[in-house]
């Protein structure tokens, strides 16, 4: 689990403020797989109201100076909430944010609080690595496409999160991506080695993967994720065969996230 001692202790610091409309997500939360590759240099808070930010980001500054921290304000403007987290020669950035549409509830965890649930972590992940070109978030969408879900169906479940893209635009995006050279991820605090031109094929490979998924899936099903009651986590469906007789429902998103349900059906959105 790539945490530093630093980041751990600030968890542990601020968990007790954390709810299921107050939780760890980001990088941070993504990597805490034991098998994860990339130390993250900030930790993100979302919440599922505007105000709860502020009222989240007033409980831990009492919790942080209270136990020695110095928090020092870096940004403030209504929903989102930046400061820098310091104590002696350490520090790390903290981020508060409004976020409450999601396809799963938040996880508890005893580290962390509650956190975003994976699914949720890769797509949000899918959206990030579109929208700017950083290296973090193309070690990210690689460690999130072994872990969680393949390109294909987070692209297909993603743009339920931004009405901005369909996906076939969503994908033309991303393939504008992965164009990093290796002494921008010589930058970053990773775990283990990261071979940069290995990483590239197996971009080109998961585009390729992914259109492929894109265009055998009905289009009535946009945005939706597939769950495996058997297998018990989302899955990739098999193209041209029914969801009912892969033993597949479909699910769908909304303000707090759902539980999926064990039959393949549509889940009703609230």
């Amino acid at each position: 689990m790539p945490l530093t001692d630093f980041q751990r202790e600030l968890l542990a610091v601020t968990a007790r403020n954390r709810a299921p409309d107050s939780y760890l997500a980001g990088g941070t939360a993504l990597h805490f797989s034991p098998e994860s590759v990339r130390y993250s240099r900030d930790l993100d808070l979302f919440h599922d109201a505007e105000e709860r930010v502020a009222e989240a980001f007033a409980a831990d500054v009492a919790s942080l100076e209270e136990s020695g921290y110095e928090v020092e304000m870096i940004l403030s403007q209504p929903g989102f909430i930046r400061a820098l987290v310091s104590r002696g020669e350490e520090a790390t950035q903290i981020d508060w944010a409004d976020s409450a549409w999601r396809f799963m509830p938040v996880m508890a965890d005893e580290l962390g609080g509650y956190v975003l649930h994976p699914i949720d972590l890769a797509t949000n992940k899918v959206l990030a690595l579109a929208g700017r070109d950083e290296p973090r978030d193309f070690v990210d969408m690689l460690f999130a496409l072994d872990t969680i879900l393949p390109l294909g169906p987070l692209v297909w479940a993603a743009v339920a999160k931004d009405p901005g893209y369909n996906p076939m635009s969503l994908l033309e995006q991303l393939r504008r991506r992965g164009r990093v050279r290796p002494e921008e991820v010589a930058r970053l605090d990773l775990s283990r080695p990261f071979d940069v031109e290995e990483a590239k094929t197996r971009w080109r490979e998961a585009l390729e993967d992914a259109e492929r998924f894109v265009e055998r899936r009905p289009p009535g099903e946009v945005g939706a994720l597939y769950w495996s009651a058997k297998m018990g986590r989302f899955v990739a469906p098999e193209p041209d065969v029914p969801l009912d007789a892969q033993g597949l429902a479909i699910h769908y998103g909304r303000m707090g996230g759902v539980l999926p349900r064990p039959t393949a059906q549509r889940l009703d959105i609230d």
